[in-house]
């Protein structure tokens, strides 16, 4: 069950993590990587392929009023987003190593898709809920996909790539 289907939560943006398809990680490794950075996140919805790769996974975070579903996509489809990234990035990569990270991506063919969350149950309708949410999940999340498959995560709003271990 995705998110979308609840609603407590209300859906808030997009993120990217791109990467080489053959450093999919198992289900079972990018679980432990989430367990091991916050004890209060709920990992929910685990799938995985044959193989025991992640598929998807839902991440609750009450402490953050926040939720992010976590899908797995490769092939050309992949290979002609990244494309596309690459053509709105490349104008603005004036950031050290920007250059060679933009060059990387052309090649990346898996791309696990991370969905951002807000929990807006029981809060009252003029109320700032924008206060409540705290994007620490989602960046903590991003980071540890990034990390885990040598990729890299992308902001598409904004048209950036946001900093993590390459």
């Amino acid at each position: 069950m995705s998110m979308f289907e609840s609603s407590e939560y209300r859906w808030r943006e997009t993120y990217f993590v791109l990467f080489d398809s053959s450093k999919r990680p198992t289900l079972k490794a990018v679980e432990q990587a989430l367990s091991a950075i916050n004890e209060h996140y709920e990992l929910t919805n685990l799938r995985e392929d044959g193989s025991g790769r992640i598929d998807s996974l839902t991440l609750v975070s009450p402490d953050d009023f926040a939720a992010v579903d976590i899908c797995y996509t490769d092939g050309e489809e992949v290979l002609e987003h990244a494309a596309n990234l690459i053509a709105e990035m490349e104008p603005a990569a004036c950031e050290p190593g920007e250059a060679e990270t933009l060059r990387r991506m052309k090649q990346y063919d898996g791309r696990f898709d991370v969905l951002h969350f807000e929990h807006v149950l029981g809060l009252p309708q003029e109320e700032e809920i924008d206060e409540m949410l705290d994007p620490s999940a989602l960046l903590l999340v991003l980071a540890v996909l990034a990390k885990i498959t040598g990729g890299v995560a992308i902001d598409p709003q904004g048209g950036t790539i946001l900093p993590g271990d390459d």
